[in-house]
């Protein structure tokens, strides 16, 4: 049951999941930080902003990613007058609308664990002449690791889940921007029900090991 088109799906959607996580990864961890730290009134507007894709439909994230990305949008006259063409409808692009509707499940376990971490680790490296790198590294980043297990698995699955944001901003090209959601869609209004099973009992499956990798992550969530 496995079709050269399921398997592309299924490489397409793992190449994505794990080059937005990746990027997610070092661009969120500034962004964690500060939201962690700082104590400026703009702490709440970025804070927001990071939220957004939790609570906006994904289609509407899609229409404006399109319009942003497009021939006539800002961005999209910037990549096109720098020779790159225009990234909707392109892996590039895919990866773009991923990390921002992604960044909210990687931002904020990240910055709870830099909040749960507290003043005092900080202050004792400090007493002991460590820089703010040897610090960051050696003392920040052991502190906050099960906060960034949990945002990589979180980040991971839930652009492995996308469909709407991809559907609109990448569309239904073969091994370029059908990921597994799309492919499933696409089995469905084919009336192709065997195939769409495989995908979506796989889906659920990935689901649960997800659940249980969350549950085993949280010192909380389990008996000592």
């Amino acid at each position: 049951m496995f079709t050269d088109e399921n398997i592309g799906a299924i490489v397409l959607t793992i190449k994505l999941a794990s080059l937005t996580t990746f990027i997610l990864l070092l661009i969120g961890t500034p962004i964690a930080w500060w939201l962690a730290r700082t104590r400026s009134w703009f702490k709440g507007p970025v804070g927001a902003f990071v939220a957004l894709p939790i609570v906006l439909p994904p289609t509407v994230i899609g229409f404006y990613l399109l319009v942003t990305l497009g021939p006539n949008g800002p961005i999209g006259h910037l990549t096109q007058s720098l020779g790159l063409g225009t990234l909707p409808f392109t892996f590039t692009g895919l990866v773009v609308g991923s990390v921002f509707y992604s960044m909210p499940f990687v931002v904020q376990p990240i910055q709870n664990a830099f909040e749960a971490m507290g003043d005092r680790p900080l202050e004792v490296a400090a007493t002991l002449r460590a820089s703010p790198l040897d610090t960051f590294f050696n003392v920040t980043l052991p502190l906050a690791k099960p906060g960034y297990l949990t945002a990589i698995v979180i980040g991971f699955a839930h652009t492995v889940g996308e469909f709407g944001v991809i559907l609109m901003i990448g569309g239904n090209i073969p091994n370029v921007t059908r990921t597994i959601s799309v492919q499933i869609y696409d089995h469905v209004e084919a009336l192709e029900y065997a195939q769409a099973h495989v995908l979506a009992g796989g889906m659920v499956a990935f689901s649960l090991l997800v659940l249980m990798t969350l549950y085993l992550l949280n010192p909380t969530g389990r008996r000592k």
